[in-house]
């Protein structure tokens, strides 16, 4: 008894190490990687500051670079793509530019661009092939929101839908391009932090909005929501903590059931300020930040820490179980699990 208990016990703690593993990748760039999309198990594209974009065909092991030359000084925050061909760039700050590529990266071509020193837009996501959304941070108290309704070819200004006023210090973070999340059926959720934190929410394609409190720690600039993830019916999370206090745990996950409109903590919250969180299944949840990468088995409940390894974001093959994280120092790594 006591040796089939015992052999039970190492196979557990065997599947579970086999089954979380990072796996980290050196790019060799010197380049703060903060935009990330994964389509599907062998295609990937990441975007980061000095204007460098890569894309991978093998699942990661190994990415063809591109610096863009006329947009060297640009930090890229985030990166949509739709194939091994396609995929749309936004940056942050001013000016504020859009750029898409039919053919790999081999070109892009600018589709949109914004020279006010007050634009800087924080995210990017879509609701499918055509239409797609990307907000900013206020200006003039009204958050700044672009719609596409033809694959990212042309982008409109639909700021006036969203008729709530932000509160003074209340903006949003360009960590890894996950304080927006879209769905298939027309959701559109955005989070804001600073001295203030919400969660704006669309049902309709952006046409309207409501906005819900949401009680993570907030109230200063560098506090708030970084990111957020969302299932069915309205399950979500939203992550974050204070970056200027990188370790501390104090209030720095949420779980919602209802879409945002209430929240409540974990058991067990990350093991510190966390930039980006991802569901890999029903019940599984990655999350990492500058300090590490946890995990969560339970939908956000309970997590561990995987490792001491930080990155920026972490996102999952829209089609297929492939999952990278990128971070600072050009710092890549896929997670087996």
């Amino acid at each position: 008894m006591i040796k089939l208990f015992l052999s039970i016990f190492f196979f557990l703690v065997c599947f579970q190490s086999e089954a979380q593993i990072l796996n980290p990748i050196d790019s060799g760039k010197n380049t703060s990687l903060r935009g990330l999309s994964v389509v599907n198990d062998s295609v990937a594209w990441i975007s980061g500051s000095k204007g460098w974009v890569a894309r991978s065909l093998d699942g990661g092991k190994t990415w063809s670079w591109n610096q863009l030359a006329a947009y060297k000084n640009l930090d890229f925050r985030d990166i949509e793509a739709f194939s091994d061909s396609k995929a749309i760039l936004i940056n942050a700050g001013s000016p504020a530019v859009i750029l898409i590529t039919f053919d790999g990266g081999n070109s892009w071509k600018e589709v949109y661009r914004n020279e006010s020193p007050d634009i800087f837009l924080d995210g990017m996501d879509f609701w499918d092939s055509e239409r797609g959304i990307i907000y900013g941070d206020p200006i003039n108290q009204k958050m700044v929101l672009l719609k596409t309704n033809d694959g990212g070819a042309s982008w409109e200004n639909i700021s006036t839908n969203n008729s709530i006023d932000l509160h003074v210090g209340e903006a949003s973070f360009a960590a890894s391009g996950t304080t927006i999340r879209c769905d298939s059926k027309g959701n559109t959720w955005i989070a804001t932090g600073g001295l203030k934190s919400r969660l704006f929410h669309s049902k309709n394609y952006g046409q309207s909005w409501n906005a819900y409190d949401c009680p993570i720690i907030q109230g200063k600039s560098s506090t708030g929501p970084f990111s957020i993830a969302f299932r069915k019916k309205g399950m979500g999370l939203a992550v974050g903590g204070d970056y200027l206090s990188d370790t501390s745990r104090v209030n720095n996950l949420l779980i919602t059931k209802n879409g945002g409109k209430s929240w409540q903590k974990p058991l067990i919250s990350t093991f510190g300020y966390r930039s980006a969180v991802e569901y890999l299944s029903k019940q599984s949840l990655i999350a990492t930040g500058p300090t590490g990468t946890d995990f969560s088995d339970d939908g956000g409940k309970t997590w561990r820490n995987l490792s001491i390894l930080g990155y920026h974001t972490a996102r999952k093959a829209k089609l297929g179980k492939l999952v990278i994280l990128t971070g600072s120092d050009g710092r890549i790594a896929s997670l087996t699990y």
